[in-house]
């Protein structure tokens, strides 16, 4: 797979959601690691901290049609997991609502094979691997060093941390987060909107919107806004 992901040749310049570490990171990546080329930031016009962000425009998320309309312009919204990333899908809904598509970025360091598929908005980073008969929905991040084993699915809006290992024919639903350094074992479940916490180790499948943590993992009294931010 070519670095950075670029299916049918879209050469279209990129608008990045976001003016935080989580968008600089993205443009970095994007600048050096694939054909993509990145002019300008946007976000909520309640966010806005002045005019540009890393260097490059910055302008009105409601407004972006204005600037860069969605004919000539991807976007990509690589937005961490606030919310149980209820604000980073948000986003990508309304945007699709409002005509634009959207980039998605493969790391040259990351391993992968020829049969990947994976959706819109889709964020794969250095180290990662993805092994084959994976299946990767739209606008999920699988950060640095993750194991996406065989015949895996990772469901639409969810994030994979750093490190995390998911054993074969597991599948993490939609709008899951799986924290840092935690196992997922062979043909297990990770809920919709379910947390699971940095290391922990699921040995059953989880409930939907239930917080998991610790070896082997447990289900705590919270829900995962409680622990995402609500």
């Amino acid at each position: 797979m070519a670095p950075g992901y670029n299916p049918g040749g879209d050469d279209r310049p990129v608008v990045i959601f976001g003016n935080l570490r989580s968008a600089s990171l993205a443009r970095f990546c994007l600048d050096h690691d694939s054909p993509c080329r990145v002019v300008a930031f946007t976000v909520d016009r309640a966010y806005m901290a002045g005019t540009r962000y890393d260097g490059l425009p910055l302008v009105p998320f409601e407004d972006l049609e204005t600037h860069y309309p969605p004919s000539d312009y991807r976007l990509l919204i690589p937005m961490g997991y606030q919310r149980i990333n209820s604000i980073r899908r948000a986003r990508f809904e309304a945007a699709r609502q409002r005509g634009y598509t959207f980039a998605s970025y493969v790391s040259s360091r990351a391993s992968t094979w020829p049969d990947l598929v994976i959706g819109d908005n889709v964020l794969i980073y250095e180290h990662a691997i993805i092994q084959p008969f994976a299946r990767i929905g739209d606008n999920c991040i699988i950060r640095s060093g993750a194991h996406i084993s065989h015949h895996c699915t990772v469901e639409s809006h969810a994030f994979v941390a750093a490190e995390v290992a998911m054993g074969g024919e597991s599948t993490v639903g939609e709008q899951a987060f799986v924290g840092v350094g935690s196992v997922v074992i062979d043909n297990i479940r990770i809920g919709a909107r379910g947390f699971v916490g940095a290391g922990a180790v699921v040995t059953r499948s989880t409930d939907d919107d239930g917080v998991y943590v610790g070896n082997p993992a447990r289900k705590l009294d919270k829900s995962p806004l409680q622990v995402t931010g609500g």
